[in-house]
């Protein structure tokens, strides 16, 4: 794996194996003093709770020290400093930056300007790197494997950088999607070009059907994302148009379990928090145990 970690497709078979192990380890021990000396900047250009506090809370589980910011509204970007600047002066400060940036293919080009570290913490619509590896840990520990499995994916496909990873990452263990969007949002035509290539088995719905949600071992929904709009119109439209409730159900497979990367708005409700096939609370804990494994792998830390 390359020292960066800016998109799952720098991510081999054994590397994505050998991070969750690593998961494992964490998740069994978590506190662990292998970045003591080190300090890691989070530069977050937009809003995050769950990326930004997991792995802030990774860094100081592995002993490790944090700078940084969550707005960039207070930073010097606000003056007119280029990211080239920012990457470059932050670089000065630490040992690894966790970057999240609302243009596409920022983290790529921070990790070509610093000889630093670069994590992807989320780059527009394109990548979300991290949350691809939790979300295999998550699939791995419920299902009790990667290989073989249906996995529906449900909502904003079209500027969902959570899925466009997941695909990717699945992509090593022979999965068969089924993708449920309106035609809005549906999967962009790169994904798709990408499953054909990869000999991926998919199948694209409008309709969000209980058989559909039958034939799952995972059930992954999404937000449709309100800040990728530019037309507000639109998302009215769009916004509510598939919410999962418990009911929905009640002849799914035993192993089926639900996902999210969160925040949820509408599209799951709350009586799904009852049933034992909701997932999304440990999943978003599994990204703690996650992103140690990933900040010791980027920074060549042995455990």
């Amino acid at each position: 794996m390359v020292k960066s970690l800016v998109s799952i497709e720098a991510c081999s078979k054994k590397d994505i194996k050998r991070i969750l192990d690593n998961a494992a380890k964490f998740e069994a021990q978590p506190n662990r003093r292998l970045m003591d000396g080190m300090i890691a900047a989070t530069l977050f250009f937009e809003p995050s709770t769950r990326t930004r506090l997991s792995f802030e809370t990774a860094v100081n589980r592995l002993g490790g020290r944090v700078i940084g910011f969550s707005d960039a509204a207070t930073t010097s970007s606000s003056k007119g400093e280029t990211l080239k600047d920012t990457i470059l002066m932050v670089s000065n400060y630490a040992d690894v930056i966790i970057m999240r940036h609302h243009i596409e293919g920022a983290a790529r080009y921070a990790s070509e300007v610093t000889r630093v570290p670069i994590v992807n913490a989320g780059d527009g619509a394109n990548q979300h790197p991290s949350q691809t590896l939790l979300d295999l840990y998550s699939i791995k520990k419920t299902q009790g494997k990667l290989d073989d499995l249906t996995i529906t994916i449900v909502g904003d496909l079209k500027y969902g950088r959570t899925v466009h990873s997941l695909i990717v990452g699945m992509s090593h263990f022979n999965p068969r999607f089924h993708f449920i969007a309106p035609a809005e949002l549906r999967m962009p035509e790169e994904q798709k070009r990408f499953c054909k290539l990869n000999d991926i088995e998919f199948h694209e719905h409008t309709v969000f059907s209980e058989d559909i949600i039958n034939d799952s071992d995972i059930l992954y929904m999404t937000r449709v994302q309100r800040e990728r709009f530019t037309d507000l119109i639109e998302y009215e439209r769009v916004k509510n148009v598939y919410i999962l409730h418990k009911k929905m159900l009640d002849n799914s497979k035993p192993n089926l379990r639900v996902l999210h990367p969160l925040p949820r708005v509408n599209e799951i409700a709350i009586d799904v928090d009852e049933s034992e096939k909701a997932y999304y609370f440990e999943q978003a804990r599994n990204g703690l145990y996650t992103r140690e494994a990933i900040l010791c792998e980027v920074l060549g830390i042995k455990i």
